[in-house]
């Protein structure tokens, strides 16, 4: 009796850890979907504010632009600077694929040169932020693993806490992800380096629902280890919009489209 009453107990542990690993995959997998892929497509004005450890700040402003293939796969992204001076007008275009290395595009207008970005640099410093390009158009759920690993409260919101380890080399050894039970958005992520020590810290400021969909409208990425953040406010949100596929090619690096800025 003793040793079905043990067999059981393992039996049921196993069952728990596997229904936890599935339940983890599951969160993230709707977490990605509601941050990354709100609407058939969006638009919104962006302004980025980079401050240093002296609080002196430098500014980004821009329009972005999205439109999904399918939800939770491929994405188009079209970006226009218009702040500051020095990279006015400068475009970046992202075509992110699923199972593949996404293909990346700059345009710089001050040398009328479109530049191909390597698919190795997706985790550099996207215009001098303390974001990444892949922070930007997004990292796909399937590139890494996802353990369950308990409910908190973090910022006066209920949250599920998932740790993700990528399943190839990265940048970051694993992540902690703190995402919002009521909207699924990720409202704080730690990332962590190969001496267990965070190096980077992601916080959602502001979360408000536009056209029905909740959108995080003030975030905040925080370089530890310099003390130097970068602060990002969307602002004129719209969701599906009905913005062309031909806008989302090489043409339109040089020739942006005037009928979805502002």
């Amino acid at each position: 009796m003793k040793k079905i009453f043990i067999t059981l107990i393992i039996a049921l542990s196993f069952a728990t850890a596997a229904y936890a690993a599935k339940d983890a995959v599951q969160i993230m997998d709707k977490s990605n979907n509601v941050y990354f892929y709100s609407g058939d497509d969006g638009r919104a004005k962006v302004t980025m504010r980079l401050v240093n450890k002296s609080g002196k700040e430098r500014l980004r402003v821009f329009t972005m632009l999205r439109k999904d293939t399918t939800d939770g796969g491929e994405q188009k992204y079209y970006i226009y600077f218009y702040k500051p001076k020095d990279v006015k007008r400068t475009t970046f275009l992202v075509l992110k694929k699923m199972g593949g290395d996404d293909s990346r595009w700059l345009f710089i207008p001050v040398i009328n040169l479109v530049k191909r970005i390597a698919a190795s640099d997706k985790h550099s410093s996207f215009v001098g932020s303390d974001f990444s390009y892949e922070d930007v158009s997004g990292r796909a759920t399937s590139d890494d693993t996802h353990e369950f690993i308990k409910e908190d409260k973090v910022e006066g919101y209920d949250v599920y806490v998932i740790k993700s380890t990528p399943k190839e080399k990265a940048a970051f050894t694993y992540v902690m992800n703190y995402i919002d039970k009521a909207t699924y958005l990720p409202v704080r992520r730690e990332y962590f380096n190969n001496k267990g020590a965070v190096y980077k810290v992601f916080e959602a400021l502001e979360i408000q629902t536009v056209q029905g969909y909740p959108t995080i409208t003030k975030r905040k990425m925080m370089d530890v280890k310099k003390n130097h953040y970068s602060l990002v406010e969307f602002s004129s949100i719209e969701y599906n919009v009905g913005i062309k596929d031909n806008i989302f090619t090489e043409r339109y690096l040089k020739k942006p489209p005037k009928k979805y800025l502002r």
